[in-house]
């Protein structure tokens, strides 16, 4: 990329083949496979299964050898033939010019969070960087527009339902905030702190999109509405991401909202976001972002206990296991099979000056 936000949307037709990400996959599989086999081999004697369940697990045991070999092979293949080429491809912004950004518009993402709300918004207000906060309210059924637009937001009403709409829709309002080069995505339930933008705004010239990461044990709340398995799930998923574009970063967060962003690069990346993907949207974010040659950059900030109920993927350990099924597949597919538009551009505005509030 030869100058900062400036990445043409033809990167995604030549991106480096996810090879070891494939591989890790494979190899996921066959010990899937070999522990499937254990599993059944100490059940024989008290489930009575009969004499034949032994060859079926010495078969499983036999097989489950050829995809973690050849996951092995693709994997090595990536890290020592092909990662050295990556990484010269890729930019590096290690002395960057400039200054770090002075003025910022906050997009919130709000359902049904009236008991949050108005606190989130008068917390970023009140930060020294902050020109102004929209509040993007997703059809609640509460007070959550009005107790936003109380404490001084701009309230805008995305009727389309679900997250990555609502998420799309905030990303699309910041396109429009004229005299704020960078621009920032959050949510409205008090996960996030405002003061966490001076560690953002620290990485800001390194990168397009600075994304804020919750996988630092001594940042998190005790009672935050990650369990343990949705923790490492998150960091799990983002080492896939990380594997599938090897040489472009270290992501261990693929599900927080909290991210700082160029605002001249919203208007090459909108049209190539799929507002229809639902929860996964984070995931899907990142993904073609760094297909599409953006530099992305995590920043440890804190997490705190959400007021109210949480309606997204961490309600249930279930539910977040369907997420992230969800997301792996979409990184497996490029989205493909998303509903919806995923390959073809949304049409948007690109009217990025207009100064709209």
């Amino acid at each position: 990329m030869s100058a900062p936000g400036k990445a043409k949307l033809h990167r995604f037709t030549r991106q480096a083949p996810a090879i070891g990400l494939f591989g890790i996959l494979l190899i996921l599989t066959g010990q899937a496979m070999y522990i499937a086999a254990i599993v059944l081999s100490l059940l024989r004697i008290p489930l009575f299964l009969p004499t034949g369940a032994g060859k079926v697990v010495a078969a499983i045991l036999w097989w489950s050898g050829l995809p973690t070999s050849l996951g092995l092979l693709l994997l090595v293949f990536d890290l020592l033939l092909l990662l050295p080429r990556k990484r010269q491809r890729y930019d590096r912004r290690l002395e960057p010019s400039g200054s770090n950004p002075t003025r910022l518009t906050i997009a919130l993402t709000a359902f049904n969070d009236e008991q949050s709300i108005g606190t989130s918004v008068r917390d970023f207000l009140s930060h020294p960087l902050v020109v102004r906060v929209i509040v993007v309210d997703n059809n609640s059924s509460d007070r959550t527009a009005e107790l936003a637009a109380e404490a001084g937001a701009q309230v805008v009403v995305e009727t389309n339902p679900g997250y990555g709409a609502c998420v799309y829709r905030c990303l699309t309002e910041l396109l429009h905030q004229a005299g704020t080069d960078y621009v920032v995505l959050c949510e409205g339930d008090m996960t996030f702190r405002a003061r966490d933008l001076e560690k953002l705004v620290t990485f800001a010239l390194h990168a397009d999109i600075v994304n804020g990461t919750r996988i630092v044990e001594q940042l998190r709340d005790y009672s935050t509405q990650l369990s343990t398995f949705m923790y490492y799930g998150n960091f799990f998923v983002g080492k896939l991401l990380e594997i599938k574009h090897l040489g472009r970063g270290t992501f261990t967060d693929v599900g927080t909202t909290y991210k700082l962003l160029r605002r001249d690069i919203l208007p090459e990346l909108l049209p190539w976001l799929n507002p229809a993907v639902n929860l996964e949207f984070n995931a899907h974010f990142m993904d073609r972002a760094l297909s599409a040659g953006y530099l992305i950059v995590e920043c440890p900030i804190t997490f705190q206990a959400r007021a109210g109920v949480s309606k997204g993927g961490n309600v249930s350990n279930s539910r977040a296991l369907r997420v992230g099924t969800r997301m792996i597949f979409g990184l497996l597919t490029d989205w493909r099979f998303a509903p919806g538009l995923s390959h073809a551009p949304v049409a948007i505005s690109h009217n990025v000056g207009d100064g709209r509030t």
